[in-house]
Formats: C-alpha cells, sequence, structure tokens
C-alpha cells in the first residue's frame, strides 16, 4: 500500500537530516541550464535525486538531479540543481515534492530561478527579471484535493507571493553590483510546447513580462508552508509575436549558462543579509 504524500515527505526529510550537520536556512530550485548557478557555493555534500526516499526523478537533460547541501556566503543553504516540471507527466503534487521537503527539514525562505522568454520587448536575451508577481495558466493547482493541515491553510493568500523586503533586498544587490535587474509578472504555462505568436500576443495583452513551463506550482507551495519567496528569471530569448523567432533548448541553455555568472552574484549578495 503506498504511503500518503506527507508521509512520503517526512520520510525523505529524516533521511537527510540524518546526513546533514547544520540546518539550513535557505532553500533554491534552479531552473533549465541553472544548475551550476552557485559559482560561489562552498559544497558540503551532494545527494542525487535517484538516492532519496520517493524523490522524483528529473528527467530533462539540463537539469542535473542532485540536492546539495553548502554554504553560500557564510549561509547554510539546500540547492536543488535541476527541478520537476509538470510537463515530464508528474502531478502538481509531485512537482512540490522539493518545497515540502525544505518545509519538512524547517527551510524558511525559498529562493526558485528559472530561465525564461521575455515577452516585454523592453527585454534582451540575457537580462534578469526580479518576478513580482505571476499568472497560473497551467491549469494545474499543487493544492486541489484535501488539504494537508500539517502543510498550511486550506486558502492561502497570494497578494504577497515574492514578498517585498527580499525584491527590495536583490534590487540593492543589483545595483551594488551593476547588474541590470528588471522587475516584471511571469506566466507559468504547461508547456513542453513553446508558445505561437497568437499566444505570446494574448499573454502580452493580459499583463505578463516572462513565460515558461515552471516556479508557479513551487510558490503556491512555499506560500501555503508560510515560506518567504524570492524568485528570479533569466531571460534566454525575446518572444516577439511581430517578428518570431525558433528557438531550441540547446540556445536556451546556452544563454542561461552565459548570463548564470549575475544570477550568482544577486543570489550570493540576498543570502549574505539574511539575519
Amino acid at each position: 500500500m503506498s504511503l500518503p504524500f506527507v508521509d512520503k515527505v517526512q520520510e525523505c526529510a529524516r533521511f537527510i537530516q540524518a546526513r546533514m550537520t547544520v540546518q539550513p536556512v535557505v532553500g533554491m530550485i534552479t531552473g533549465t541550464g541553472l544548475s551550476d548557478t552557485l559559482t560561489d557555493l562552498q559544497v558540503l555534500q551532494v545527494f542525487p535525486y535517484a538516492g532519496l526516499p520517493h524523490f522524483p526523478r528529473a528527467t530533462v537533460d539540463s537539469h542535473k538531479g542532485c540536492l546539495v547541501q553548502g554554504t553560500l556566503n557564510g549561509r547554510n543553504i539546500l540547492v536543488f540543481q535541476g527541478r520537476i516540471h509538470l510537463y515530464e507527466g508528474y502531478s502538481s503534487q509531485l512537482v512540490t515534492f522539493p518545497v515540502r521537503l525544505l518545509q519538512a527539514l524547517g527551510v524558511p525562505m525559498l529562493i526558485l530561478t528559472n530561465a525564461a522568454g521575455g515577452i516585454n520587448l523592453d527585454f534582451s536575451a540575457g537580462d534578469i527579471m526580479l518576478i513580482q508577481d505571476h499568472i497560473n495558466l497551467t491549469g494545474q493547482n499543487p493544492l486541489v484535493g484535501p488539504n494537508e493541515d500539517a502543510f498550511g491553510l486550506r486558502f492561502p493568500d497570494m497578494t504577497r507571493v515574492y514578498v517585498p523586503d527580499l525584491r527590495a533586498c536583490a534590487v540593492g544587490v543589483a545595483a551594488q553590483e551593476n547588474i541590470q535587474l528588471h522587475a516584471g509578472v511571469y506566466a507559468g504555462l504547461l508547456g513542453p510546447s513553446l508558445e505561437t505568436p497568437a499566444e505570446t500576443r494574448y499573454l502580452k495583452n493580459i499583463g505578463a513580462d516572462a513565460v515558461g513551463f515552471s516556479t508557479v506550482m513551487e510558490a503556491i507551495a512555499g506560500v501555503h508552508a508560510g515560506m518567504k519567496i524570492l524568485g528570479l528569471s533569466l531571460i534566454t530569448n525575446i518572444n516577439n509575436p511581430y517578428a518570431p523567432e525558433q528557438t531550441t533548448l540547446e540556445a536556451v541553455v546556452g544563454t542561461a549558462a552565459k548570463a548564470s555568472e549575475k544570477l550568482n552574484r544577486i543570489i550570493a549578495g540576498v543570502v549574505e543579509q539574511i539575519d
């Protein structure tokens, strides 16, 4: 008989806790091509997803599939190198397994990164967008079904998903590092097919500045868990519906790799300022 989801999370958490020597204060989930973003991370130990009890497998080549425990600017951090996506066939609940694991481990802060297509034509490939808000267009929600009271409230408020003080901190760090940091709204789609020009026009009309296939499920679960969330999108290509250009996963990964150093400096600076 299969264990309930909450029991699977707790069993995985106990497995990790038995092997950790320090309490992490930050958790981070990396996006496509961004597994090695934190070049300043001092690695303490690595847990391949395949060795973690009940943990879903990352099936996308550009996602390493490892949980790394380390320190960043003196703060203890857990980094999920690669995420789980709806388009891989996983349920919205399983997509949020990393978030629930962080919650079970007592981690209060969540950093979400992703590779995204730019809809705002003021953006350029390689830019970074601070997520101010999101639009859930996946048609799914990880909170559907009976509420698990141990996880959070039945109806979590979503008016301040990406908390203002963390966003302000990121803006300040970017200014100090002389990095241009845009701000905008992220639209989360199911994927994996990329957007048609008509879909891009629609997204632009409803207020989206960037689009991707992740982040939203994790953010909802993070809010449900009472975590403070910072979201950052690395813009890998520009979706101009009036002059559409084809793109590939290889191109997205290449752009992400080239620009990830800027993302590293922003995240390292924010983590350094955590109380």
